[in-house]
């Protein structure tokens, strides 16, 4: 085996995996790759924060099944093309293909870290609580029927079914407060009547 078949093979791994990650995400496919977690000095504190009931940060590993694919590619693919298509020094050629792979590798590590995996988009279940929430009516309320509410979450203008609670009537655009909440329908009360309990 020579070494332009060498990098011919890591281009061919690194390619198919990068394939086949990309066909399993598109089919929602969610496997364990396995992966290294390598903790740089700082980490401890973020990760001691979660477990005193702070907000727990997800964080991506620099070498995790992505990250490697994308080495073997990079570096199989500039390996064979300096192998087969120039005359630099084996030596030069390994170093080369090695800096195009860590290159690679860096770019998609930094997209997962700074795009995919960014602390506002991990959703937390009690930011889209909708006990407590005060909203609009919309589309009024009929006695013992169904109405629509409009309230704000999360910085988005949302709408909701709503029934009153205790089955009275309440016109468009009352102040309301929703008390439950069962099968995509908010069950409300005034707001004025729950201030002034």
């Amino acid at each position: 085996m020579t070494w332009s078949d060498f990098y011919l093979i890591c281009f061919a791994v690194g390619f198919l995996f990068s394939l086949v990650s990309f066909i399993a995400g598109g089919f929602h496919f969610h496997g364990h790759w396995p992966h290294a977690h390598i903790h740089f000095p700082g980490d401890a504190g973020a990760h001691g924060a979660a477990g005193h009931g702070g907000h727990q940060q997800a964080s991506v590993s620099p070498f995790n099944f992505f990250t490697i694919a994308v080495f073997l590619a990079w570096f199989g693919g500039t390996g064979y093309l300096l192998s087969r298509f120039s005359t630099i020094v084996f030596a030069l050629g390994l170093a080369i293909s090695t800096v195009a792979g860590l290159i690679g590798a860096s770019i998609v590590f930094l997209f997962l870290a700074r795009v995919l995996m960014q602390p506002e988009a991990i959703m937390d279940p009690a930011d889209y609580e909708m006990v407590g929430v005060i909203g609009r009516v919309s589309s009024p309320v009929r006695e013992g029927g169904t109405g629509e509410v409009i309230y704000s979450q999360k910085g988005s203008r949302r709408a909701c079914a709503a029934r009153s609670e205790d089955s009275t009537a309440i016109e468009r655009d009352a102040e309301v407060v929703v008390t439950r909440y069962e099968r995509g329908i908010a069950y409300i009360r005034r707001w004025d009547e729950v201030r002034d309990e």
